[in-house]
């Protein structure tokens, strides 16, 4: 199956995102509907699973096929991925385990999404500088703004790799590519490009994102990535029979962590949630990421333009073609926000309400590579 193809035959795009028989779904910046197959992987595991046990219908395959996706998603090695549930899970289990010492400094964006914000507050507990970054605007993180403010005190910086209001995608690998000349540590939240634009770890450390976004699969079923070279520098803040040593079930003496990501899976994974991954980023592999991101990017540049002459402020509407993301926000003045992304609702288009530390509120729009022209074209229509 390939884009065109879905683009291209309504009768295969009903069939394959059950989702638009009904409506149009613009939404993927937060929960994602599920494609027919990831559903249709999840149930059929679901049934098998009522005649014995859980884990003797998938595991340890469905684990090794899960790995390698996501290995190939990332551009890494299957050692490196971990399975660790919601991105708020795996980057707290990041900030828990990485080393750092009183009066070393990390730096994040207090607007990102909380996710990516309070676990590395936290270590402010432990007499680590939290430094919150300053932008020009909501967002709008350039290579500049990130070396302008490190130092030679400064560990690690965790960042997004695309904002999840402005939309503002971030140059990760010129930002990792620097950090690094400089010694520094590089954490991404990928969870608003990974399965949207390339998202490769060449230049990233540590990386997490869950599948309910752009990746098109279940909650809670997240990747979680750490380079090889850091795993023996990064321990998880959770033990258990899965990730430590325990030869026939017997614990030992010593706490010992098994070798690669597995470390970080402390007990039984999310078998269910773990199939849905792996069918979703199957059939993203299918279409192609970088298919999938030349569409997305299609989309919004007539999008943005056609809000605009609805009187519409698009946030970033004028960023450079490498900082645009899936995700285009905007409001209107005069406008009651609400009550327009209720009408939109009423009318079977489904977007996100968003907004800002100012209070400032923003309808998302964040449409994927299956949604048509129309359907775009119906929603500026409804703006009126």
């Amino acid at each position: 199956m390939n884009l065109a193809e879905i683009l291209g035959n309504e009768e295969l795009r009903h069939h394959e995102f059950p989702v638009t028989r009904d409506a149009i779904f613009l939404a993927h910046a937060g929960d994602c509907p599920l494609p027919r197959r990831v559903a249709e992987a999840i149930a059929d595991y679901a049934r098998q699973a009522t005649t014995g046990d859980q884990e003797k219908f998938v595991y340890p395959a469905i684990l090794s096929r899960g790995r390698q996706a996501a290995a190939r998603l990332l551009n890494c090695q299957p050692r490196e991925v971990a399975f660790v549930g919601p991105t708020s899970l795996a980057l707290s289990f990041l900030a828990s385990g990485v080393k750092l010492r009183r009066g070393d400094n990390i730096l994040i964006y207090f607007d990102d999404y909380p996710s990516n914000v309070y676990p590395w507050m936290a270590l402010a507990e432990q007499g680590v500088e939290v430094r919150l970054m300053n932008t020009r605007g909501l967002g709008a993180i350039r290579p500049l703004d990130v070396m302008g403010q490190v130092d030679e005190n400064t560990r690690l910086v965790a960042l997004a790799s695309c904002h999840f209001v402005s939309g503002y995608r971030l140059d990760f690998a010129a930002i990792g590519r620097q950090l690094r000349e400089r010694g520094i540590r590089f954490c991404l939240d990928a969870i608003q490009t990974l399965g949207a634009f390339p998202t490769t770890v060449e230049q990233v450390d540590m990386l997490a994102a869950d599948a309910h976004k752009w990746l098109l699969g279940p909650c809670g079923a997240g990747v979680m990535y750490v380079r090889d070279s850091m795993q023996g520098q990064v321990n998880p803040p959770i033990y258990g029979w899965n990730n430590v040593q325990c030869p026939n079930f017997v614990a030992q003496e010593q706490l010992v962590f098994r070798e690669g990501a597995q470390k970080y899976e402390a007990g039984t994974q999310n078998l269910l949630g773990i199939v849905g991954l792996t069918a979703a980023m199957e059939l993203l592999l299918e279409v192609g990421v970088e298919n999938i991101a030349r569409e997305l990017l299609r989309k919004r540049a007539w999008l943005a333009p056609a809000l605009q002459a609805k009187g519409c402020t698009v946030v970033h509407a004028d960023a450079p073609p490498e900082a645009r993301g899936g995700i285009l926000s905007f409001h209107r003045p005069g406008t009651d926000l609400v009550a327009l992304h209720q009408k939109l609702a009423e009318a079977g288009v489904i977007t996100s309400l968003r907004g800002d530390r100012t209070g400032q509120k923003y309808i998302r729009v964040s449409p994927h590579f299956y949604n048509t022209d129309a359907e775009l074209a119906r929603l500026v229509e409804l703006i009126g």
